[in-house]
């Protein structure tokens, strides 16, 4: 088996003032641009053969994108696997959007012809990474960082993984690196009008300057984990505490806490371990799949709706008036339960396995499903295919707060849900994931890294 690798970025920087999305306030609109917003395209193909003239036949086409914004609508998303889709001539499954999640982007529904203006980036990325195909093998190791703070209140549970897969060509040269980390994108607070990647831009910045390869970054599953370093004149609710750090060059802080994992991962890589042969290995090395399940939300009484909005009001000030009128019209149409369809979207490289969601996804699931297989490669991560509210775990379920109700009470219409899931939902992602993970994965529930004990060899 051998794997080819075409890659392509473009810039994403709106032109003109947008309206920015991630902050609750009454003025969005940007005013001015700290660093360009990217798109970046890696197109994935996996051959029967041996790389060159006797590749053989091609046996999958997968495609990899990267998007600094907070998160198209699911439906937006869609229509853009769609048209990548088509381009490439592949399925749907076989693209994975992944947002970085950056709260200093354009929200691309309000921001007039934003949508149509990046997918075009994206199309054009698409075409270009096709066309520029090369062979390729691949490696991928662990680092450890410490860039994140969990912001629930008694709750110190983070995936400190940094995922790296590098991809290099015949003469061992970097063509690629892909960095999967955890860490909620909004290091600029609520009075930055600027228009920026976050820290994701300072970190490609710094580590495609050390090692002379583009790098994609992907963002874990981070919904209750704030940034460590923040800059902002502000304390907001979320860089409340001892362990956050203010500092006017908090995005630079939180590069050079990556820089230094990465360099101490790849300094130490055991050659064993790290993927090195893994186009030698038996099996398919390059899968794309999806997989989808029903979640169920039961909505509130009126009256514990009410109680709901007001501690919104007092603890962020947050207006629930159009949430309990949306939820006052529910009940009068005998609606007390809402489904959705969830896709779960799983992206295997090798030995490094992708698996996304649309949600906001709190940091515990990506550690009970990694902890589940017994595989510190396998990364499931929130902001894939589109951005849908927070997804709390059963515990931080009965705790409330922000991440559980009250953020509802703004993105309901965006989301079209007025309630977070039953809190029995939780267990059924994780086992639903862990059920549906690549055959190569399945292999290793007794093996791999146990999350907090010895590290032990995988296989494919």
């Amino acid at each position: 088996m051998s794997l080819r690798l075409g890659f392509c970025e473009e810039e994403i920087t709106p032109e003109r003032p947008v309206p920015l999305v991630g902050f609750y306030r009454e003025d969005d609109m940007s005013r001015g641009v700290l660093k360009p917003l990217l798109a970046q395209v890696s197109v994935w193909e996996e051959w029967s053969g041996k790389s060159g003239e006797e590749a053989g036949t091609l046996l999958e086409r997968c495609v990899l994108i990267a998007i600094d914004s907070i998160g198209f609508t699911t439906e937006l998303t869609n229509a853009l696997r769609d048209q990548v889709g088509t381009e490439l001539g592949v399925s749907r499954e076989k693209v994975m959007v992944c947002f970085s999640h950056t709260h200093a982007a354009p929200e691309a529904e309000a921001a007039e012809g934003y949508f149509d203006f990046a997918c075009k980036k994206v199309l054009s990325a698409a075409k270009m990474a096709l066309d520029g195909m090369e062979w390729v093998k691949v490696r991928c190791e662990n680092g450890r960082a410490q860039i994140g703070v969990n912001r629930r209140a008694g709750n110190d549970a983070l995936d400190d993984r940094v995922g790296i897969l590098e991809a290099f060509g015949d003469q061992e040269e970097r063509r690629l690196m892909i960095l999967r980390v955890t860490a909620h994108g909004n290091v600029l607070k609520a009075d930055n009008y600027l228009v920026s990647p976050d820290y994701f831009g300072d970190v490609r910045e710094v580590l495609t300057e050390t090692y002379g390869c583009p790098v994609m970054m992907i963002q874990g599953a981070a919904g209750n984990v704030a940034p460590k370093y923040f800059c902002s004149g502000n304390t907001p609710v979320d860089a409340q505490g001892p362990k956050f750090v203010r500092a006017e060059n908090a995005l630079a802080m939180m590069a050079e806490e990556l820089y230094k994992s990465v360099e101490k991962a790849i300094a130490e890589r055991n050659p064993e371990t790290s993927g090195e042969n893994a186009n030698a290995n038996e099996g398919s090395a390059l899968q794309a799949y999806s997989k989808e399940l029903t979640l169920r939300s039961v909505l509130p009484s009126m009256e514990r709706a009410k109680e709901i909005a007001a501690e919104a009001k007092e603890k962020c000030r947050i207006d629930g008036t159009d949430w309990l009128a949306e939820l006052s019209r529910l009940h009068a149409q005998g609606i007390s339960v809402q489904e959705e369809k969830a896709e779960v979207q799983y992206f295997r490289i090798a030995r490094f396995c992708l698996c996304g969601m649309a949600y906001e996804l709190m940091t515990e699931f990506a550690l009970e499903v990694a902890e589940g297989l017994k595989d510190e490669f396998f990364y499931l991560n929130g902001y894939a295919n589109g951005i849908l509210s927070y997804f709390p775990t059963k515990e931080e379920y009965d705790l409330g707060g922000y991440e559980v109700y009250w953020s509802l009470l703004i993105y309901h219409k965006a989301f079209h849900r007025v309630f977070p899931f039953e809190r029995e939902e939780a267990d059924k992602v994780t086992e639903f994931v862990m059920q549906n993970a690549p055959a190569g994965m399945a292999k290793n529930k007794a093996l791999g890294k146990n999350m907090v004990g010895e590290k032990i060899p995988l296989t494919l």
